[in-house]
C-alpha cells in the first residue's frame, strides 16, 4: 500500500490524510479497465454514483456494476529469502452476513465538507481497506459528505459543524440501508480514520441502546478512532453495552486499536484519550479513560503475535494485485504514560521493505492501520461469523 512497502505510490504528502488519498488515487490508476464480477444479496443496485429511490449513493453495494468492494484477491507471498509465492484468492460468494464500510479521509476539496459523489479516489481506497472482507461478507459501503483535508488541517475538533454533516450523511445511508436491504442480515462494521470516528457515533446513537440491533452485531472495527473505555475495564466508554473483543468465538463486540512503531507522543493524535481524533466523536474526557487496545492476531491474549499484512502490489512478479510478508511483523498492544497502542515491529535484519510513521510521530502508522493486519481481521471476522451461526442455531 505504501511507498515505504514497495507498493503503490512513490511519494506521499506531508497534510492531514493526504498519504491515503494519494494511495487511493494510484490504486485507482493501477486498476483502471479491470472489470469485477458482482454477487451477494439484495436486488439489483442502480449504477455506480447514481443515488438509489432514497437518495442515497452507493460506493459499494451487491449486485451494483464494477463494485471496487469485490476486487480480486490473489496475492504474493513474499518471504524472508525473497522467494514469492502466489497465493489465489477463492472468488466471492453471497454470504449470510453483511459489512457496512465507513471509508477514511480521502478528499483534498478546499471546501469543508465533500459531496456523495463516487469518485476515483474512493474507489481506490475501497479497494485497499475493504475489498478483501468480501470473501467473508456481503460489503455496503454508502457515499457520505466527509469533512475534508482542508477542513482537518484547522484541527481536530475546530469545525463542529463539519463533523456534524460528515455524520449526519452517514446516518442517511445507514438508515436507508437498515431499512431496504439488510432484511435482517447480522452486520460487521468496518471504519477507519474519520470513517472510525463516525461509526463511533453511529453505534452509540443506533446500536448500543438497540437490544435487537445489538443482537444482529456480529463485531465492529473501529481503527484509528480512539475508542475509549474505563482505564483497565473493556466497555463503559464509548458504549455503554459494546464490549471489547476478547476472543475470537465473541460477537457483539469492538476491535479496535491505533498502530505505532514507538510510544505515541504527549500530543498524539491516536491512542490518547479525549485528543485527538476522539474530539471527531465528542470524545473529550481524558481522566480515568484509556484509548481501546485489543491486538487482531491475539483477541484477548497479551504479548506479540504476528500480523498478516495485506498491502496492494503494483509489482507482482505473478500477476497477483496484493503482496504479504509473513513472519515480518509483530503486533502487541502496550499501554505507557497515558497512551495505550498496538506497538507494530519489524523482524530485526529482515530486508523486506518495512512502512514507516512518513507523517512523523503524533501519526504513527495511521495510514496503514487496516493493511498492517488485514489478514488478521479478516481471519477475526471468519470465526466470529461461526461463533454468531453458532449461537443463533434455531432451537
Amino acid at each position: 500500500m505504501t511507498s515505504d512497502a514497495g507498493e503503490c505510490s512513490t511519494s506521499r504528502a506531508r497534510g492531514h490524510l493526504r498519504p491515503l488519498a494519494l494511495i487511493a488515487a494510484c490504486v485507482v490508476l493501477l486498476t483502471s479497465g479491470v472489470i469485477v464480477a458482482n454477487v451477494g444479496a439484495g436486488t439489483a443496485a442502480a449504477a455506480p454514483g447514481v443515488p438509489d429511490a432514497a437518495g442515497v449513493t452507493w460506493l459499494c453495494r451487491p449486485g451494483q456494476p464494477g463494485d471496487p468492494c469485490l476486487y480480486p484477491r490473489g496475492a504474493d507471498s513474499v518471504a524472508a529469502n525473497g522467494v514469492k509465492t502466489a497465493v489465489p484468492a477463492v472468488p466471492a460468494s453471497p454470504s449470510a452476513f453483511d459489512c457496512f464500510y465507513v471509508y477514511p479521509t480521502v478528499s483534498a476539496s478546499a471546501t469543508s465538507n465533500t459531496g456523495t459523489a463516487v469518485t476515483r479516489v474512493l474507489k481506490g481506497v475501497a479497494v485497499v481497506q475493504a475489498s478483501r472482507f468480501s470473501q467473508v461478507c456481503n460489503v455496503w459501503a454508502p457515499t457520505y459528505r466527509q469533512r475534508t483535508d482542508a477542513s482537518l488541517e484547522k484541527g481536530l475538533g475546530s469545525d463542529p459543524a463539519a463533523d456534524q454533516i460528515s455524520y449526519e450523511s452517514l446516518l442517511e445511508g445507514w438508515k436507508d440501508y437498515l431499512a431496504n436491504d439488510n432484511d435482517g442480515r447480522p452486520i460487521v462494521f468496518i471504519g477507519h480514520s474519520q470513517g472510525a470516528a463516525n461509526l463511533i457515533r453511529l453505534l452509540r446513537s443506533q446500536v448500543d441502546g438497540n437490544p435487537a440491533l445489538r443482537d444482529r452485531m456480529v463485531s465492529a472495527i473501529i481503527l484509528g478512532g480512539n475508542v475509549q473505555v474505563p482505564v483497565g475495564k473493556t466497555v463503559g466508554g464509548s458504549f455503554a453495552h459494546i464490549p471489547a473483543c476478547t476472543k475470537t468465538s465473541q460477537t457483539g463486540c469492538v476491535i479496535a486499536y491505533s498502530s505505532f512503531s514507538s510510544p505515541p507522543p504527549a500530543d498524539s493524535l491516536f491512542g490518547r484519550p479525549g485528543q485527538g481524533v476522539s474530539l471527531q466523536s465528542d470524545q473529550t474526557t481524558k481522566r480515568g479513560q484509556q484509548v481501546l487496545c485489543t491486538n487482531p492476531a491475539a483477541l484477548g491474549r497479551t504479548g506479540a503475535a504476528a500480523l498478516a499484512p495485506y498491502f496492494f502490489s503494483s509489482a507482482s512478479a505473478t500477476g497477483e494485485p496484493w503482496v504479504t510478508y509473513p513472519g515480518l511483523y509483530t503486533g502487541a498492544c502496550e499501554s505507557k504514560a497515558g497512551a495505550t497502542w498496538l506497538q507494530v515491529t519489524a523482524r530485526a535484519g529482515d530486508s523486506r521493505p518495512v512502512v514507516k510513521p512518513m507523517l512523523g510521530p503524533t501519526w504513527g502508522l495511521h495510514a496503514d492501520d487496516v493493511n498492517l493486519a488485514l489478514g488478521n481481521l479478516v481471519n477475526d471476522v471468519t470465526a466470529e461469523e461461526a461463533a454468531y451461526s453458532q449461537s443463533h442455531k434455531p432451537a
